[in-house]
């Protein structure tokens, strides 16, 4: 699997941790099938520290979590918007979207044995 992932890593970026053993529940794979949304783009995103839409303080608990050994969280709105192109202006999202819409979770186990990519109703 490292081998496959690396092809998804941005260029310059590399693995800042061991995934271990990849597992997703069903919710996370409907979700990705639904959205078109490759799983490899979003274990590339959380391995070398791109955390997603994650509070500032879980931030700070990752990088902490890196240095001592924890559990590591990823959160991801699917489908990743592409980056603006410059001058156009960003999707919107649905006024009927409530913030957990199309969310997905990526957490790696603090002993680094296990990464699951999971909806947060799903914890």
């Amino acid at each position: 699997m490292k081998d496959l992932l690396s092809t998804f890593l941005q260029p310059g970026s590399t693995p800042r941790f061991a995934l271990g053993r990849v597992v997703a529940t069903p919710g996370a794979l409907a979700l990705m099938h639904a959205t078109n949304s490759n799983p490899f783009v979003l274990l590339a995103k959380h391995v070398t520290g791109d955390w997603g839409e994650i509070d500032p303080e879980d931030v700070v608990t990752n990088e902490d979590a890196l240095e001592h050994g924890l559990r590591v969280l990823s959160v991801y709105r699917l489908p990743l918007q592409a980056v603006v192109e410059k001058g156009a202006a960003p999707a919107q999202p649905s006024q009927e979207a409530d913030d957990h819409d199309n969310r997905i979770w990526l957490i790696t186990e603090a002993d680094r044995s296990a990464t699951t990519l999971l909806l947060p109703e799903e914890y």
